[in-house]
């Protein structure tokens, strides 16, 4: 007996320490709390706090301050699960159930969930979804970073103030996801403090991340026996080996000692509430709307996580608009080895059912009778609870109107600071110049010293799509949509004055000359083209100093001539000409006035056929004509031994060659024209920026929006005349007589008569049509019957079957004709005695036609 006395108060003592030392974490852990929401509000924030105390709720409708009888039966199946969930889980942290709304009524998760489909095509997306959110809302963090909240406002309020916690995210963003149709879930759980804190300074921009690239399998080089061998290196490999190895030593030391540096100022300070913070997101399950893996939406960003990610601790638990469901899985290892099949009823502990199976009965009656009236009550209550269904969502259907949708950032700007980058947003035509988002590349962690800045832009009538400014070589490249004015696809350069190095791609497509890139600096300038008829696919022009001015043609600008030096032109293939008589290569020197070629190589050949032209330096006094000798061609034909082509040949071939060399010098000069005429209209473009509005942008553009109120103006104006002239079926036979305001008694009855003929008369002529289209009809049956006769032995059944068809639709047809023609013979007379009566009352023949 003293033994046992002896344990039992060993066993008190022990439960009390283990009270005190709970008692004394929770102490810490409520200073930890205290100390981090400080630290919290103290962080700095353009955004000014908000009075959520403060908004109006005399306008919402009534389900957000009061609870349907079948919301108040869920709240009482919500708190029975609770207790049950309480007494079996007592370590685990309470469950988030039914928070108040922003009306101070309890409202169920499940309920406050409104699956919404936006009438925008990006929002069919989950990656629009998750776009819009994390732009258009802005973050608030939890009062404590250790527990849910204690309420959940509608997604509505939500939209409307533009503002609130992960939670609020999270079930906004659910409700948009299921109504796009995927199978979208809310999650309670635990994350890191940087995913909680949006704290993405190192994380890596999203736009930064390079796609991983497929190493391609390396071609073995054909090794040639027959190659030349190169000359013996003198010099002493191991003396260059050690110079070389030494080199690689102190430069992958110091690269490690940069790197370590860096690791210790990027690696994040500890996080004494690691694993405590309470983080709301959304779990999206593979299946629907072909979602082949399922993973996690942070809400905040915007950004998809694997469901490995190391970032996510734990789930308590998730929802949906339909159930509630609690997780019974270790999250020891975070999320990493969770399985998410919801319908495991071992790992995912459901709050509904939702089965319609009956309970299974008890085998004996006489069992059955035993059973006490309170676990009669006990099997009611459970079946309610497994065959009820969750009410409908007495939230509001969400709405978001085009200028919302558009305007997207609070007040249209937006800034996420990343690791050594910074992204800014705006709206669409909040900027003049149509910029909408800004990217800053640093080279330090402080963000000081600026490596690129990438600038995209919308609405430009110049068609700019983005900017990349190279800070460090000040190298600057436009890129453009298709539909500029002189087809750029992209523009790289220093500055807009000429000569000082230009690159310049066009869209080829859309030009008659095939040009795709222009190179252009002040000595040279390169041309290459694509899907050319001449096969022309690089031209190469070099130039002298600067001469005098000329004017060209066709061009806006004086420009100073610069001398050609030399222009190269490179072919393609041609497999309608032999290989050594099509040009692979042809050299224009202007100066020295001489003209190369050189062809292709003939297969199993290793060298190509030339062709040098020197020009004679004298000409004929009286024909003015060059005088061809043999020393100005100097000729080598490849593996030919016939004789060499009579002089004849290549006087003519000098001749052609001296025209496309004018030709050449046209060309040339109007490229830089080109260059000029582009350089002058990007300035222009520069200096007076403009942007599109679509014509169904009647907000914004002024222009539609004056000729659509003229347009209502004028028909307005325009009505009631017209519905009065439409009214008077008189005029035709008024107008006969001469009516003015008056008429006689002879003239009522002319006016009367003419009216009754004529409309008899077109009774008449529509009831003639449709008995001739009848009689038409019929006849064209007969004949059709009458062949089918005399050829029925030699129809296929295909022939047969498709002439059937076609005898039963004449069929149809002339029984709709037959109807058609029985219906106005029956109301032909009621509508000539209606017209009579009509008549006979109206004002301006009633005074004569009343008694007749």
């Amino acid at each position: 007996g003293g033994r046992m006395e002896v344990l039992e108060e060993k066993e008190e003592e022990e439960q009390r320490e283990e009270e005190l030392k709970a008692l004394e974490i929770s102490a810490k852990l409520q200073d930890l709390e205290t100390k981090v929401s400080m630290e919290q509000i103290c962080i700095p924030s353009d955004v000014p706090d908000f009075d959520w105390s403060s908004i109006d709720t005399s306008q919402l409708p009534s389900s957000y301050k009061t609870n349907s009888l079948k919301e108040k039966k869920l709240l009482h199946i919500a708190d029975h699960f609770l207790q049950q969930y309480a007494h079996l889980c007592p370590d685990r942290k309470p469950l988030f159930l039914h928070p108040v709304n922003e009306c101070g009524v309890e409202k169920f998760v499940s309920t406050t969930v409104r699956p919404t489909l936006l009438p925008y095509t990006e929002l069919y997306h989950w990656d629009g979804c998750a776009s819009f959110v994390s732009d258009y809302l802005t973050v608030e963090p939890l009062k404590s970073p250790i527990t849910p909240p204690g309420s959940l406002y509608s997604p509505t309020t939500i939209l409307k103030y533009q503002r609130g916690n992960c939670f609020d995210f999270s079930v906004l963003l659910c409700s948009m996801l299921i109504g796009a149709g995927y199978d979208a879930y809310c999650v309670h759980g635990y994350a890191t403090r940087e995913i909680c804190t949006l704290d993405e300074t190192l994380e890596l921009c999203p736009l930064l991340r390079k796609p991983q690239e497929v190493p391609k399998e390396g071609m073995k080089k054909s090794s040639n026996k027959y190659r030349v061998k190169p000359p013996p290196d003198l010099h002493s490999k191991f003396e260059l080996q050690q110079e070389a190895k030494k080199a690689a030593e102190t430069e992958a030391a110091q690269k490690n000692k940069e790197r370590e540096e860096e690791k210790e100022l990027e690696k994040p300070r500890r996080d004494p509430l690691y694993g405590l913070r309470v983080h709301a997101w959304v779990l999206v399950l593979s299946g629907k709307r072909e979602v082949p893996e399922t993973f996690f939406i942070n809400p905040f960003t915007g950004n998809s996580h694997s469901t490995m990610d190391e970032h996510f601790l734990g789930i308590e638990s998730v929802w949906n608009h339909r159930n509630y469901w609690v997780n019974m899985q270790d999250c020891w290892n975070g999320c990493k080895d969770l399985i998410f099949d919801l319908g495991d009823a071992i790992r995912w502990e459901i709050m509904l059912s939702g089965s319609n199976k009956p309970l299974q009965l008890l085998p004996d009656a006489e069992e059955e009778k035993e059973l006490s009236d309170r676990d009669i009550d006990d099997m009611q209550e459970k079946e309610e609870d497994i065959s009820f269904d969750m009410p409908p969502s007495w939230v509001a259907p969400i709405q978001i109107s085009p200028r919302e949708f558009e305007t997207r950032c609070s007040q249209g700007r937006k800034v996420i600071l990343y690791r050594k980058a910074k992204l800014e947003k705006w709206a669409p035509y909040l900027n003049g110049n149509g910029l909408v988002k800004r990217l800053t590349t640093y080279a330090d962690l402080d963000c000081t010293e600026v490596v690129e800045v990438r600038e995209w832009f919308k609405n430009r009538e110049d068609m700019l799509d983005m900017r990349e400014v190279n800070k460090q070589t000040q190298l600057t490249t436009d890129y453009f949509s298709p539909g500029h004015l002189l087809n750029l696809k992209a523009h790289t350069y220093t500055s807009l004055e000429p000569e000082t190095g230009h690159t310049m791609e066009f869209y080829n497509e859309a030009r008659v000359d095939g040009l795709q890139k222009r190179v252009e600096n002040a000595n040279e300038m390169t041309e290459y083209f694509v899907g050319r008829d001449d096969f022309l696919h690089v031209r190469h022009m070099e130039f002298g100093k600067r001469g005098k001015k000329i004017h060209l043609a066709g061009t806006r600008t004086d420009m100073n001539s610069q001398p050609i030096v030399q222009i190269k032109e490179c072919f393609h293939r041609n497999l309608e000409k032999p290989a050594d008589e099509d040009v692979a290569e042809r050299i224009f020197l202007i100066t020295e006035e001489t003209i190369h070629l050189t062809y292709h190589l003939k297969d199993k050949y290793i060298t190509a056929s030339k062709k040098d032209f020197f020009k004679a330096s004298e000409r004929d006094r009286k024909g003015n004509e060059i005088v061809m000798t043999p020393e100005m061609c100097i000729t080598y034909q490849a593996g030919s031994s016939e004789k060499e082509k009579k002089l004849l040949h290549l006087y003519k071939l000098l001749q052609e060659l001296t025209e496309e060399e004018k030709r050449l010098k046209q060309q040339v000069w109007q490229s830089e024209a080109e260059v000029l005429n582009i350089l002058k209209i990007r300035e222009n473009e520069e200096t007076a920026i403009k942007l599109s509005v679509s014509i169904y942008n009647t907000e914004r553009n002024e222009k539609r929006r004056q000729q659509n109120e003229a347009m209502k103006n004028t028909m307005e104006d325009e009505l009631p005349g017209q519905e009065e002239q439409d009214l008077d079926y008189l005029a035709p036979f008024l107008i006969r007589i001469g009516y003015r305001e008056k008429m006689t008694k002879g003239q009522a009855l002319r006016v009367r008569d003419d009216c009754l003929t004529d409309f008899k008369r077109r009774l008449i002529d529509k009831a003639n049509v449709i008995q001739a289209r009848f009689e038409k009809a019929v006849e064209e049956l007969q004949k059709k019957d009458q062949w089918f006769q005399e050829k029925k032995n030699q129809l296929s059944a295909e022939e047969e079957d498709d002439f059937l068809a076609r005898y039963s639709e004449t069929m149809f047809h002339i029984h709709i004709l037959a109807l058609r023609l029985n219906r106005e013979k029956q109301t032909a007379p009621q509508k000539y005695l209606a017209l009579e009566e009509k008549l006979r009352k109206d004002p301006r023949l009633a005074e004569h036609l009343g008694h007749a």
